[in-house]
């Protein structure tokens, strides 16, 4: 899982794409350590000739955590008719989907192309359906079980996530104004600026221009500034 930091601004998924991101090293599509999923769990309902789709989706970061969401929804849906899923799990390279006991490639496949349509990781999306007594058809269930999945992905916050280390600068006030130009130009996302006898200066960087981040630092500041940084994780970028 990446840890959450209510100072790091969310990504709606209903951005324009080229709106989401201030630079190519923060878009998921030019930047490999950067990649999209959703931020907690959200749910989505349909009626289709009397048949309920009901959609689940959530963050898993294993294909363990994604078992477990499955069994979750089947759990609270004893009486449906099917749980069709799809997963996709980055650290293990992991992709899943199951029809269950729908038409083979009706079902968890248009729910699995969905979520790379979306190009989201680490993500479970579990599509729920009551039966109505109406055949659907091939055409109609993959239609079907394809927008349940959207109207579901919708429904969540999509967010940025990538694997940065938080710093702590702390000052002299004559050095704020070099220290805070240099973040623009290395995407860096400033979580809090604090003023007392010196400024303090908390701040999110990209584990990949992290050792570069802080030799510049260190040179503008002519090596008068004290630098902390914390080890890498996961978090909302």
């Amino acid at each position: 899982m990446w840890t959450d930091s209510r100072s790091v601004s969310t990504l709606k998924n209903r951005l324009p794409h080229n709106e989401r991101f201030g630079s190519g090293s923060q878009n998921p599509a030019l930047n490999p350590h950067v990649f999209l999923t959703v931020d907690a769990h959200a749910a989505s309902s349909f009626f289709e000739k009397h048949s309920e789709f009901i959609g689940n989706i959530a963050n898993v970061s294993t294909g363990e955590e994604a078992v477990a969401f499955i069994n979750e929804v089947r759990t609270k849906h004893p009486k449906a008719a099917h749980n069709v899923y799809a997963y996709i799990v980055r650290n293990d390279n992991i992709s899943r989907h199951s029809d269950d006991g729908e038409p083979s490639g009706t079902a968890g496949l248009p729910v699995l192309e969905t979520l790379k349509k979306k190009g989201l990781q680490d993500v479970c999306l579990v599509v729920t359906r009551y039966f109505g007594g109406v055949l659907l058809g091939t055409g109609g269930l993959a239609r079907a079980y394809s927008k349940s999945a959207l109207l579901t992905v919708e429904a969540a916050e999509i967010v940025s996530v990538a694997r940065c280390l938080t710093y702590k600068v702390t000052a002299d006030y004559a050095l704020h104004s070099r220290i805070m130009s240099v973040f623009p130009r290395h995407g860096a996302k400033v979580l809090d600026t604090q003023y007392s006898g010196n400024v303090v200066v908390k701040f999110l960087v990209l584990e990949e221009y992290s050792k570069e981040f802080t030799l510049l630092l260190t040179d503008i500041t002519s090596g008068n500034a004290v630098i902390e940084k914390s080890e890498a994780e996961y978090v909302k970028f």
